[in-house]
């Protein structure tokens, strides 16, 4: 195993600027620009992840820097409203995480002008959601599924296919289609616009800005393979552009999405325009990140640890019926072709050597200055709750043999749990211990110079041997740590 003490190995600065010079320069060939936003706007931790030095809404402050001359047209899915799923990162249903992030974005500064429901069929929570939406004061778009796609150009470029649309109206030269996740339809609503726009005498034109896959890495390079991964659920795959190489006789990676709908999109785009775009999908994507990485041995380190993370991740969500067992097995011969397994990380490997000896279930964590720490389910604190209590005493530099929570404080909590809300396995989680830690604070110095270095766990990695409840892995996640668990539910019978 490599060091694992946090460096930075990504340049945010000249990644802000490269970007932007690119779409000025696809600017200038318009009257107005349609940008599809691949990924996370906001929170974008798969890029912090993988990259140590990537500000979780470094997008959000890329769009800032041209706030003036950009607007955002966000797309949702009236599917994902149909099911509602629940966000995984926030632990909130699929609705209130729309809302939650567009009012995010507007605290940011950024300018929404509209939302628009794309694969509307009159579906009745679809409709509850849309009058919810006019009732903030929304502007909301209603898109149907385009008759005739893919097959048919004539219909789909005519009045009954993009025509059908509800035209959006914008105010500014750079328009940012952007979607809460893959499949939300901003390429069809991005041609959609253009058709509209050429109608009315506006030449406008289309780019794409992703991150992921990087275009200029090998395919295989595990940045490229964590970015598979993590859409493995969405079945997409990572493919050699054969478009870029038969143009210039060079590799460029792409994802198979892009490379299969590419034919039909030059088709609609040179039906609406009269002109050709590009060359190949690689060429309308404004991808500079291999030219901000300042150390690729870092990436690639962090890359493998976030697949791992991954794994874990999928095969506990097949364990809660949350997942695909095709998903699992999609990950698992990843990780093979880049010969990597779960034990490749040792804090995976000590987590389960602890668990073993003791007997119980456990949690270790990885300080970034590579020293080991964990907690043990017993008593009446949970593992993760122990874990940061010894990580806090650790970081404090204050030993091990005093007590930064007093059982005056800790005891009443357990008696609630036990006797009021009638828990059978009364644990103080990791959220009742920071609060007795906050309260303790207030009369003992240990503790208030343990809980100042709460800040130190910011970057730290933790691996559980059973599944970690809901709240606890979002108070894990608050903190900074980037944390797996083993698919096993955990017991009490020890």
């Amino acid at each position: 195993m490599k060091n694992n003490k946090t460096l930075n190995a990504f340049d945010e600065d000249k990644y802000i600027k490269t970007q932007k010079q690119q779409i000025y320069s696809k600017m200038k060939k318009f009257d107005k620009l349609y940008l599809e936003f691949g990924g996370k706007l906001l929170n974008d931790e798969h890029s912090s992840h993988v990259l140590p030095g990537f500000n979780n809404n470094l997008k959000i402050d890329l769009l800032k820097s041209m706030k003036d001359k950009a607007e955002i047209i966000y797309c949702v899915s009236a599917n994902d409203i149909e099911k509602n799923k629940v966000n995984a990162d926030f632990e909130q249903s699929f609705e209130n995480n729309i809302i939650t992030r567009i009012k995010s974005f507007r605290q940011e500064g950024l300018f929404i002008s509209s939302i628009v429901i794309t694969l509307f069929k009159g579906q009745p929570n679809v409709i509850k959601f849309i009058n919810k939406l006019k009732a903030m004061n929304e502007k909301v778009f209603l898109h149907e599924f385009t008759k005739g796609y893919p097959n048919n150009i004539d219909v789909i470029v005519s009045e009954e296919g993009y025509g059908k649309n509800e035209y959006i109206p914008t105010s500014r030269p750079l328009v940012i289609i952007a979607s809460p996740k893959a499949g939300s339809g901003k390429l069809a609503t991005a041609l959609s616009q253009i058709y509209h726009d050429y109608k009315n005498g506006i030449k406008s034109g289309l780019a794409k800005f992703e991150m992921f896959p990087v275009w200029n890495l090998p395919i295989k390079h595990p940045l490229n393979v964590a970015f598979e991964v993590a859409m493995a659920d969405e079945n997409e795959v990572n493919l050699i552009d054969p478009y870029y190489f038969n143009k210039y006789g060079k590799l460029a990676v792409g994802y198979n999405k892009d490379i299969e709908t590419f034919p039909i999109l030059c088709n609609i785009l040179e039906k609406i325009t009269g002109k050709k775009f590009f060359n190949s999908p690689t060429e309308m994507t404004i991808n500079t990140l291999l030219d901000s990485i300042t150390n690729i041995k870092i990436v690639e380190e962090k890359a493998k640890h976030e697949i791992i993370r991954r794994y874990f991740k999928a095969e506990c969500d097949y364990k809660k019926g949350q997942e695909k067992i095709e998903t699992v097995s999609r990950i698992k011969y990843l990780m093979a072709e880049i010969d990597l397994n779960e034990n490749y990380l040792d804090i995976v490997t000590n987590a389960n050597k602890l668990s073993k000896d003791s007997g119980f279930p456990c949690i270790a964590l990885k300080t970034n200055d590579n020293k080991f720490i964990y907690g043990k389910t017993k008593k009446y604190i949970s593992a993760c709750g122990a874990m940061v209590l010894n990580a806090l005493r650790e970081m404090s530099r204050q030993g091990d043999d005093f007590d930064i929570i007093s059982d005056e404080i800790l005891m009443p909590i357990v008696n609630f749990r036990a006797n009021i809300l009638k828990q059978n396995q009364p644990f103080l989680s990791i959220d009742d211990i920071l609060i007795a830690l906050s309260i303790s604070a207030q009369t003992n110095e240990k503790a208030k110079k343990a809980i100042s270095c709460l800040g130190l766990l910011n970057g730290t990695e933790a691996h559980a041997t059973y599944m970690l409840p809901s709240q606890e892995r979002i108070t894990l996640k608050n903190l900074g740590i980037k944390y797996s668990c083993q698919p096993i539910f955990l017991e009490f019978n020890k």
